[in-house]
């Protein structure tokens, strides 16, 4: 398998460009997009077959969760079983941005996805490429760091294309991205938690949350 490599305007996707990496998608393919801090594997995470195809570009243990990106909290709602005040606090605030919240999953989303944890990682990220994307499709896409698992993150198309050829369908090169790290918390439990910090720090978090 061939992958192929097109250019995408980071600030003004053509339409062109985004509907033959949905195209991709729709038909259980793995795209590489360019985001706001890096660049991201995209794929359906309705599709098993596409699912396992992440996990296998990836080296990822199968036991660990994939983010999906959306693009408002409607979505987030359909993909939840169970929303807490926590989450429209940091939704309002901080989205379209660089936070990934954890939350409890819906029974829609297939259990491989959350890794087998009934928990899901949840993003709408600032990337007008990955957003039009998930508006295009209509429903949440996977959207987990372009990189082999423990490998540095991906920052260039030219980079994942070297990296990844033969092991997903498209790349959309968009130039290099810089911008810092989304940061992962769990707001499913009593206490909340921050995975790994990022842009976004645990005190601005805990600040957020506490003038609420």
């Amino acid at each position: 398998m061939a992958t192929d490599l097109v250019e995408v305007n980071l600030e003004n996707p053509q339409p062109e460009i985004i509907d033959r990496a949905v195209r991709e998608v729709e038909r259980g393919r793995v795209v590489g997009v360019p985001t706001d801090a890096l660049y991201v594997l995209v794929a359906d995470p309705l599709n098993l077959h596409a699912v396992g195809r992440v996990f296998a570009a990836k080296g990822r243990e199968s036991v660990r969760s994939l983010p999906l990106a959306i693009s408002d909290v409607l979505m987030a709602e359909d993909l939840s079983s169970e929303l807490n005040s926590r989450f429209y606090i940091l939704a309002r605030h901080f989205w379209p941005g660089p936070l990934t919240m954890i939350v409890p999953a819906s029974a829609k989303v297939p259990l491989k996805v959350t890794g087998n944890t009934g928990r899901l990682a949840l993003r709408h990220a600032k990337s007008k490429t990955l957003n039009a994307m998930v508006d295009k499709i209509g429903h949440a896409l996977i959207a987990t760091s372009a990189n082999k698992s423990g490998e540095p993150t991906i920052n260039s198309g030219i980079e994942l294309f070297a990296q990844m050829d033969g092991h997903i369908d498209l790349v959309l090169e968009g130039g290099l991205c810089n911008g810092p790290g989304s940061t992962t918390v769990d707001i499913t439990e009593a206490y909340w938690k921050v995975i790994k910090e990022g842009a976004i720090t645990e005190k601005e978090i805990a600040e957020r949350l506490q003038l609420s």
